[in-house]
């Protein structure tokens, strides 16, 4: 069931009646129910597996507490076994099988093919990286087990984030399931401009801009220019934002009509002065779980502490084998195709170009530092987009390649009117920025103009999600 369809706007309009009219034991029966039936949309098949894996899990860490540490590691190693093991079957064997045939017919090695018929569960990515971190913080003693099987199926399936996120951990939702929040129109002014403002980003923006970058991402490779490069860079670059972000905030807002705060998963990540601030701003609930189970665990392991001395050493200052890791699991995280492990490897070097170089600008002023980073983090994180979108490493190569050559900025190969719109989102973006930090904030120090401010950008918002609303058009991230 698609956030952009009647059918999910039909959906939680019942939901939050019912929700509000209930008590506290049956809300959580209704999230249960109404989580089950938002899910089941996309394939009883997959349902079956989620249950599964819920049932499976819940088991595992229920019991973690009552044995002895070789034990607690044993459990935790099957789980964690188990989940990726999962996550490998159905978005990784295909992959690995393909690579493995054509790397024996390379070595001479003839294998005949054979086909899988592997279809991968919608958002078996997210809810699987939220268990992990269910299982992995009652081991280590952060929270306790919950006991309550619906109530621990309301945190994995809670069906406004089930299928692309933000990524929650246990505490952050299930004290809210537990407390009965009293009716107030606030949640649901919030909560339906936020659904608002969402929709808006998806069926106005990125569904529009979606046939623009398809267009330019059929050119073969070889035939466009650097302009045309940096065009269809930026262009999908905005094109996921306000797709991911859309989707997001449909989220948050949806939680929030029924009183339930989700954090931010997004804060205007194009105006970020270094990658590390990039990723506090980009997707946050994924670049934290990332870091706090992955990268962190890693930087504390003994086994990546040595070096051999020389260039080695200041290299080692900046975590580089545990980034390299890291990285080149985002990488794959997002799919099963070398062009992500590119993406991510991209991120990888990025991130230590700037380690070593920030200790230069200490001694800079700080808006010289600010400019100069925005000027240097905007352009590399747009070229990052390149081996999301394109179809092979070739046309990735090629395309990079060609903004160092100073002959191709004189060609255009594209629609007219793909520069101007790249030119028209990239200051529209920021003029949004400028709007909601200074102009709304002026606005609300007065009531009644920010009132009439309100109605009218809501209005307005109104007017185009009637005009340009599709229930066919999925989210970008519901492939991840």
């Amino acid at each position: 069931m698609l956030f952009n369809s009647l059918s999910y706007l039909l959906l939680l309009f019942l939901f939050t009646i019912l929700y509000w009219q209930s008590n506290l034991q049956i809300r959580i029966i209704l999230i249960f129910a109404t989580s089950l039936l938002f899910y089941g949309f996309s394939g009883l098949e997959f349902l079956w597996i989620l249950l599964f894996s819920i049932t499976f899990n819940w088991f595992i860490a229920k019991y973690l507490i009552n044995l002895n540490k070789s034990y607690r590691f044993f459990l935790l190693l099957i789980s964690l076994t188990f989940n990726i093991g999962l996550l490998f079957y159905f978005k990784y064997l295909i992959f690995f099988i393909n690579n493995a045939l054509l790397f024996s017919n390379f070595l001479g090695i003839k294998v005949d093919p054979f086909f899988l018929n592997i279809i991968l569960p919608l958002g078996i990515s997210f809810y699987t990286f939220q268990i992990i971190s269910y299982v992995l913080d009652v081991y280590q003693g952060t929270i306790k087990p919950e006991n309550n099987f619906i109530l621990f199926s309301c945190y994995v399936i809670f069906f406004p984030q089930l299928v692309a996120g933000p990524i929650l951990r246990s505490s952050e939702i299930i004290p809210q399931f537990l407390k009965k929040t009293k009716f107030s129109y606030d949640h649901i002014i919030v909560g339906l401009t936020m659904i608002l403002y969402g929709l808006f980003l998806k069926v106005v923006l990125a569904d529009n801009i979606a046939p623009l970058v398809d267009y330019g991402y059929s050119i073969p490779a070889n035939t466009l220019s650097a302009i045309d490069v940096w065009t269809l860079a930026f262009l999908f670059g905005f094109q996921i934002y306000f797709d991911f972000s859309s989707y997001s905030h449909i989220a948050i807002g949806s939680a929030r009509i029924i009183g339930i705060y989700i954090p931010e998963n997004f804060n205007f990540p194009y105006l970020a002065t270094s990658p590390k601030e990039f990723w506090k701003r980009w997707h946050i609930s994924l670049s934290s779980w990332v870091r706090d189970y992955i990268y962190l665990p890693l930087v504390k392991s003994k086994v990546f502490h040595k070096s051999t001395g020389g260039f080695f050493i200041k290299l080692n200052k900046i975590q580089l084998f545990p980034l390299f890791i890291t990285w080149g699991i985002m990488g794959f995280w997002h799919g099963a195709n070398w062009t992500f492990l590119v993406w991510g490897l991209y991120h990888f070097l990025f991130i230590c170009i700037n380690r070593l170089i920030a200790p230069l600008t200490k001694n800079l002023s700080g808006i010289i530092v600010w400019w100069s980073g925005l000027i240097f983090t905007l352009p590399a994180i747009m070229l990052a987009w390149v081996p999301f979108r394109a179809q092979s490493i070739s046309d990735v190569m090629i395309m990079w390649l060609k903004i160092f050559d100073l002959k191709s900025y004189a060609q255009l190969n594209m629609r007219e009117n793909t520069y101007l719109i790249t030119v028209m989102i990239f200051c529209g973006f920021f003029i949004t920025y400028l709007l909601k930090k200074r102009i709304y904030h002026q606005f609300h120090s007065k009531l009644f103009t920010s009132k009439i401010f309100n109605c009218f950008l809501i209005g307005f918002i109104i007017f185009f999600v009637i005009i340009f609303f599709r229930s066919n058009n999925q989210f970008i991230y519901f492939q991840f």
